[in-house]
Parts: structure tokens; sequence; C-alpha cells
């Protein structure tokens, strides 16, 4: 593939304009050179159009950063808002998918934290789409009945709980499902377990809810109940039994019918 068709595809996928599709192909390959070790970005950028070589070439070591440090450094250098960020990355990630053989992208993955697997999936042509946080949260209002405040509220003090209740690697395969605005509640809820999952009643998880909210524990079960019934719309299939299966019996109250 040469530089050309590169922009092109990526401006077509994130309908960019040929000089903003540049700028963006700029700011996610130099980002991901910075995360690589120099031996994989050398090895990339020998796959890679000879325009865009210096884009990926370095003489540093890899910077451990995550997903959502990615996306801010890439936005930073675009001068674009995060979201808007991810979008161009995901493009830019497709083209790159084409550019470079499979076997390189699996090498490129391996060094990548799991939080990166929608751009490493976009690369490998099995992007899961992730649900925008507007859709999630309007969902979680309709449910309940809360204005926007209340949903993104409601949608926080539930996901950073469940975070708690479920291992930290779960959480971890969890947060590449849904968009960078609902990722933070679920570090909290990580952190504050140290990764472990903690054991709690069913009565425990809803004050824990309810606490966060400033809510009383029968609207933090119906709170709970339009966060998850939402959370199964959001995520896959597989990825909705993993979080539950993690969840004991008296949990089904709060899960939506099959």
């Amino acid at each position: 593939m040469d530089y050309q068709q590169f922009i092109q595809i990526t401006q077509r996928n994130a309908g960019l304009s040929a000089e903003a599709a540049e700028r963006a192909a700029q700011a996610a390959l130099t980002t991901l050179a910075e995360r690589l070790s120099k031996g994989e970005a050398r090895d990339l950028l020998e796959q890679l159009p000879a325009e865009m070589k210096p884009w990926v070439y370095t003489e540093s070591d890899a910077e451990r950063f995550d997903f959502d440090e990615y996306l801010r450094r890439v936005a930073e250098r675009e001068g674009v808002d995060v979201r808007t960020a991810e979008r161009h990355a995901r493009a830019v990630f497709f083209a790159l998918g084409q550019a470079v053989s499979a076997e390189e992208i699996a090498d490129v993955a391996a060094e990548l934290p799991q939080d990166f697997e929608p751009l490493i999936a976009e690369a490998q042509r099995r992007y899961f789409e992730v649900f925008p946080a507007e859709e999630f949260l309007t969902r979680v209002a309709e449910r309940t009945g809360l204005d926007g405040d209340g949903a993104y509220l409601a949608t926080n003090a539930v996901l950073e709980t469940l975070a708690e209740r479920i291992a930290g690697g779960e959480v971890d395969d969890l947060i590449p499902q849904l968009p960078i605005e609902l990722h933070e509640p679920l570090r909290r809820g990580k952190a504050r377990s140290g990764g472990t999952a903690r054991r709690m009643t069913l009565d425990t998880f809803l004050d824990r809810i309810a606490e966060r909210e400033s809510v009383d524990p029968f609207q933090a079960s119906e709170h709970a109940r339009a966060v998850l019934a939402t959370l199964r719309e959001a995520i896959s299939v597989k990825e909705f039994f993993d979080v539950t299966a993690q969840l004991p019996p008296d949990y089904q109250v709060l899960l939506p019918a099959p």
C-alpha cells in the first residue's frame, strides 16, 4: 500500500479531508510508537510507506501508558477532543491493518495492554462497535425516569460498585467494550478492590450504590436494574455472561430477563 492509499482509507472511514486524515494518521502512529519497544516500532515502520516511517521511528524505550492516555496524547497532537481522537484512531488502525501483515499486527498487539483491544480489533477487521455514551445514558434515563445528570450519577455508581464486586481481569475485559466516558468508574472500582473480587451480599451491593448516589436502597436497586439492562445491550453476549457469571445467585433479581 502506498501513502496516498493509506490516507484515503483513513479519510473515507473517518469522514475527513485529506489534510485532516494526514494529521490523524501522524498523531495516531506517532503516539503508538511511543507505546512500543524500539524493536517493534522498527519492525512496523519497515512495512509502512516511506512518507510515514519518520512518524514511527523512535530511539526511546516503550512508555507504559494505557488506552485513555493514548487517546489523550493523540487528541493533543491533533488538536481535537478525546472522543474525536478515538474515532480517528480507529480509522487509522483500520488502514494500518490493510497496510501491514497480520503477523505484524499480532506483534503490535502483544506489546499493548488489553484496553487497546478496540484499535487492534479494528486493524484485524473484527471491531466491536462501541455503544455511544450518550445512548447508554439516554437508555438509563428512560428506564429510571432520571434526568441526564441523574442517569450519569446512577451509571457511575453502579459501574464502580460492579467493578469492586468482580475480578480485576474481568474489569479489564469490560472496559474496551464501553465508551471512554464510562471507563473511570470501572477503574475506580477495580482500584478499590485491588483487582480482587470483593464478596458482598446483595444488600451490601445496593447499599454501596445508594451511598454513592445519595439515594435509598430501593432506588439504588431500580437504578442497578436499569444500568445492567443497558449494559447487556451495550456489550457482547459473551462479555455480559462473563461479568454476570461472577455474581452470586441472589443478584439475579437485578439482571434483565434472558
